[in-house]
């Protein structure tokens, strides 16, 4: 037993993360223009998400009405404020504020909304973390420039992050730039991410025409938005507190074996630290230099470039963290899902419905790498377990799977904070019933609040309270005292 109990520190910020895209709908009314995900089709855990470049009324489009937050914010935000939420992970759909991405003026029906959810947020004392790009960039930026590929959509990003910054000066204090921007280290961020129309089949998952220069070009030109805008925010209001999000993926070595041990450490470098590297410390790192040299990639850096690194560099690190996986310089084993990312299974873990393990003692390694590295605040801006709800007849849901899932990874958060990290806040993923980013599926759920919708559309959308939610309220009223 160790002398130091592990405790939270007074003032955590305990919430829950949601983004526009996933849940807003409203797809065309207030002024909004088309984002990259209203033309992404409905799919499964076995079948692909479709693009479309053009809407098909024969096709399911989930992001249309996703869970009608547009019209039912209140209501979902006093179920918030009934949880004890100090804190709403969110984001802004950057078509609802300029409708097709290079306009030269914002909608104002687009800014009125969001000032009122800030209204109603403040209402029930509860802090916005506004993540301004969230897998939701205007579509008519991917047609007209093919997305992040055009360097022009530094100064259209800008523009954006100006204006919200502007409007929002004295209503929100936490931002985060981009959304797990290291998913446009693998391919399937050119889409999602990207907003660039990949050639081939026109699935969302499909690899086989991958163009790494563009992804690390596109990459490129969002690390230079990022730091201007946080040198930008910065000058708007000097209490700004504006940080990166990494989607970060903990593998571990299958075995001893030194090739396996390299393996992963060089995934991590790739996959997690090339990203925060730049955004945290300013510059590219070494092993970065390399990968692109071996790979035959070659990015155009402007002279001011690394200037601007240098001087945008972030305040905090947030991260989602979700499960581990394992790799192996042996290609024949078995592989297993995860969040962006698919790696080797672990003998030792237990796997979710959609095949994603388990590791709450990896979330409590993940916490002590990150933190040893760049010694400023995180946030952990996503966690949780997608699974399948049922419904009883007296209209109960018992969850206690995700409880045990959220109490471990909360058990192994304390642990980390004991270790010496320095963590300030917690949001779970998904804490009402969302759209699926990747399947684009209602029937992974993973909110403390049920939604009655189901993967075709069908559904009342009333709100109901799961079991996890009245578990949840005692953990934030107990700042993470009470488990049981």
């Amino acid at each position: 037993m160790s002398a130091l109990q592990p405790t939270f520190p007074q003032g955590f910020l305990w919430g829950g993360a949601t983004a526009a895209n996933q849940l807003e709908g409203g797809y065309d009314q207030g002024g909004k223009g088309l984002s990259t995900s209203d033309m992404l089709t409905a799919g499964t855990h076995t079948t692909s998400r479709r693009i479309t470049t053009e809407l098909d009324p024969a096709l399911n489009y989930p992001s249309h009405e996703a869970i009608d937050y547009f019209h039912r914010y209140k209501e979902d935000i006093a179920l918030f404020g009934e949880m004890g939420f100090k804190v709403f992970r969110m984001s802004i759909a950057w078509s609802r504020i300029f409708p097709n991405g290079d306009d030269l003026e914002p909608n104002e029906e687009g800014l009125q909304f969001y000032d009122q959810v800030f209204a109603e947020l403040k209402k029930h004392n509860i802090e916005p973390l506004v993540t301004i790009s969230h897998y939701e960039a205007p579509f008519a930026l991917a047609q007209k420039y093919n997305g992040w590929s055009d360097r022009r959509l530094i100064e259209f990003y800008t523009r954006y992050c100006e204006t919200l910054f502007t409007r929002y000066k004295d209503t929100v204090k936490y931002w985060l730039t981009f959304n797990e921007i290291n998913i446009l280290t693998l391919p399937f961020g050119t889409f999602l991410a990207g907003a660039m129309i990949p050639e081939g089949n026109g699935e969302l998952v499909d690899t086989s025409q991958d163009d790494p220069q563009a992804r690390y070009q596109a990459l490129h030109h969002q690390f230079v938005a990022s730091a201007q805008a946080v040198k930008l925010g910065h000058q708007i209001n000097p209490d700004f507190k504006i940080g990166c999000m990494i989607a970060y993926m903990c593998s571990y070595p299958l075995t001893s074996n030194p090739e396996d041990v390299i393996l992963a450490q060089q995934k991590d470098n790739l996959t997690n630290f090339l990203c925060s590297d730049v955004q945290v410390r300013g510059a590219y790192p070494g092993f970065a230099k390399r990968y692109f040299a071996d790979h035959g990639i070659e990015l155009v850096i402007e002279p001011e470039d690394e200037q601007t690194l240098k001087e945008g560099c972030v305040d905090y690190y947030t991260f989602s963290y979700y499960s581990s996986t394992c790799v192996s310089a042996d290609p024949d084993q078995e592989q297993v899902g995860g969040n962006l990312s698919m790696g080797l299974k672990n003998p030792y873990l237990k796997a979710s419905d959609w095949g994603w393990q388990i590791d709450p003692q990896g979330l409590r390694w993940s916490l002590n790498n990150i933190y040893n590295r760049y010694q400023i605040p995180l946030m952990l801006v996503e966690n949780g377990l997608g699974a399948v709800d049922e419904v009883q007849t007296d209209g109960s849901i018992h969850d206690d799977y995700r409880i045990e899932y959220l109490k471990q990874h909360v058990v192994a958060m304390q642990e980390a904070i004991a270790d010496g990290v320095n963590l300030i806040g917690y949001t779970p993923w998904g804490c009402i019933d969302l759209v699926s980013a990747g399947t684009g599926e209602m029937k992974k759920r993973y909110g403390f609040i049920y939604v009655d919708k189901d993967n075709e559309g069908k559904g009342t959308l009333d709100r109901s309270r799961k079991d996890s939610f009245f578990w949840y309220q005692k953990v934030i009223e107990s700042n993470g005292a009470v488990l049981e």
